[in-house]
């Protein structure tokens, strides 16, 4: 089996309303692309800062400005299409009781955590308004902060699914590396990850992106292996042409690995399916 669970029904562009994209013409664009790729199973998780009850969680001025939707709204219009039904929630450090509430409430299949924003501050690893890295910003502290945060979002027991999990190397060689051994980095994330048994998301949007790898890299996804970690299966797709994205490659990636299996999940429910190969 094959699943792409991590999309968007929209892109990130100005004017990406929910009353242009959230119709059925869209959703058999995506299904048209996952038959294509033979996915199986399709979901959409959008941003929870897409929606107006995110802001009883933070109020980030990029959620501020983006939270026009609501989420059940979004909700009932997923469950209407053969889509299954996710979000991708960031995880926010004093908000985890309202976080759950918010989840709770909703009867979604899967919940897509992820870490965007670190620190005391407002500074994300991957959005250029809101750049960690202007100043003179040490990178080792950059990422002890990502992977502690990430260790955080895993122990929390609010996420299913672990998205893009070392997404602080998205801008590649154009920001400083760390001068550690990047393993110091991972190992307190993949000891959260083993503790939680969150699945660990296996995505090809690092293809698309500067630093031109999957996420997690090699020596990450081997320590999650080594730990016994679940893997599910995504592409980050923010267009129906972005579906399956170079699948054969993340494909190739988990049997290296040695894995053999990926999550599959249904109202928080996971099991596992054997890992398919993509088609075309």
């Amino acid at each position: 089996m094959l699943t792409d669970y991590h999309l968007h029904l929209r892109p990130d562009d100005e004017g990406a309303t929910a009353e242009r994209y959230f119709n059925a013409e869209n959703v058999e664009r995506y299904l048209a692309a996952a038959d294509a790729a033979g996915i199986e199973e399709l979901g959409v998780s959008e941003h929870v800062y897409r929606f107006r009850q995110a802001l009883d969680l933070w109020r980030h001025p990029l959620w501020v400005t983006n939270a026009g939707d609501d989420i059940d709204a979004y909700c009932e219009f997923v469950r209407g299409t053969p889509l299954k039904l996710g979000i991708e929630c960031d995880f926010i450090p004093g908000a985890e009781e309202r976080t759950e509430s918010l989840l709770a409430a909703r009867d979604f299949d899967y919940v897509v955590g992820s870490v965007h924003f670190i620190g005391e501050g407002d500074s994300a690893v991957d959005h250029t308004g809101w750049d960690v890295w202007e100043g003179s910003e040490d990178p080792d502290e950059i990422w002890r902060r990502y992977f502690e945060s990430l260790a955080e979002c895993a122990r929390s027991g609010l996420f299913d699914i672990l998205a893009h999990p070392d997404l602080v190397k998205v801008w590649g060689r154009s920001r400083p590396l760390p001068e550690l051994d990047l393993r110091a980095f991972y190992e307190p994330a993949v000891e959260a990850i083993a503790e939680s048994g969150i699945a660990v998301e296996l995505s090809t949007a690092g293809l698309r992106k500067p630093v031109g790898e999957l996420y997690p890299a090699r020596g990450f996804a081997e320590l999650c292996v080594e730990a016994g970690a679940p893997f599910a299966l995504s592409s980050d797709a923010h267009l129906p042409e972005q579906v399956g994205f170079e699948y054969e490659r993340a494909v190739a990636f988990l049997d290296s690995l040695g894995v053999g299996e990926i999550c599959v999940f249904e109202r928080r429910r996971r099991r596992f399916a054997p890992l398919g190969s993509r088609v075309g």
